[in-house]
């Protein structure tokens, strides 16, 4: 396996503070060996989180000394919604500061005592916001990702069959939605199908569930279908991303993966009944629903950086680096 030739420039650098084993040897026993207790200057190579570590483009860095400040109505939030609304064709769009900010919304309303969330697998923090609340969190994952060393092209897939057992054993009344997390982030960032996310909204729309799409890793998750699923090799990744977010009644995002961005989050929604208790709930945790406690900069960023995610040389090369790597 070899690596491509990154399909951008690299125009700045920032040093790497060296150290030897005896002091990270030292640095860890002072952290207690709890990685979320060192300092950042004490690592090398921080695997801690996929979140903010992104370099932003030139674009992303302009587009940062053009954001509009205006505590409402904002031009830099007009145009951020604009980027959502593009990639995911629903009509609300709240900018958050970040992706839990959102869950925390949306479980705080949808959520509570005796409701259930199904998923392919929660992510830790979705499940916390999800438990927070009141609510259970039950992990449907496929029978192939119960096997990490056994090969398949879509192993971050919910299991179908199991989700009809829960409703046909359970019933619907406890369950305030389905989610989908793509890619599957606790299953090892493994890929949901498009067949598998269709299958689960027919199964939705029949039962009167709701299905959410947690978007983090929306574009890359995007290119594996492009790649591994038959029927779309000639496709852009905003097509295919049109398809996959038109069976979901709603979405979660943190910016901070997928939109190359520092800081930042959004919900967006289908149901305008929903909506508004949604920006009832935001003005007082987050603040006023055109900026949802980010920086006009922040908006203007996270814009760019939703269209830069979607080019194919930049996936192809995210990809193949992490194969050349295993």
């Amino acid at each position: 396996m070899k690596t491509i030739i990154e399909p951008f420039r690299i125009k700045s650098v920032e040093p790497i503070h060296f150290n030897t084993p005896e002091y990270r040897k030292q640095a860890l026993k002072d952290a207690f060996y709890n990685p979320f207790l060192l300092h950042s200057d004490d690592v090398m190579i921080d695997l801690l989180t996929d979140s903010g570590t992104s370099a932003m483009s030139s674009a992303q860095w302009a587009g940062i000394m053009t954001g509009d400040e205006s505590y409402a109505g904002s031009p830099s939030y007009f145009r951020f919604e604009e980027a959502v609304r593009e990639i995911t064709k629903m009509p609300v769009v709240i900018p958050t500061h970040q992706g839990r900010a959102a869950e925390k919304i949306l479980f705080s309303i949808t959520g509570g005592p005796g409701k259930v969330f199904l998923s392919n697998t929660l992510f830790d923090t979705t499940r916390a916001n999800i438990e927070f609340s009141g609510a259970e969190g039950k992990d449907l994952i496929c029978e192939e990702g119960r096997h990490p060393a056994v090969p398949a092209p879509f192993k971050g897939n919910i299991d179908t069959a199991a989700l009809e057992r829960y409703i046909k054993t359970h019933g619907t009344s406890g369950i305030a939605m389905v989610i989908i997390t793509v890619t599957n982030n606790s299953g090892g960032g493994q890929p949901v199908s498009m067949q598998n996310i269709r299958e689960t909204a027919g199964i939705c729309r029949i039962h009167g569930i709701p299905l959410y799409i947690d978007a983090c890793r929306f574009a890359e998750n995007c290119y594996f279908i492009k790649l591994r699923e038959s029927g779309y090799k000639d496709k852009s990744i905003i097509e295919i991303a049109n398809e996959m977010f038109s069976y979901a009644d709603g979405c979660t995002m943190s910016a901070k993966k997928d939109a190359f961005a520092n800081i930042g989050g959004f919900l967006a929604l289908t149901d305008e009944e929903l909506a508004t208790r949604c920006r009832n709930l935001l003005v007082i945790t987050e603040g006023f629903p055109t900026y949802g406690g980010l920086a006009g900069r922040d908006l203007e960023a996270i814009a760019i950086g939703l269209h830069e995610v979607m080019d194919e040389h930049y996936l192809e090369y995210r990809i193949r680096s992490i194969e050349y790597l295993t």
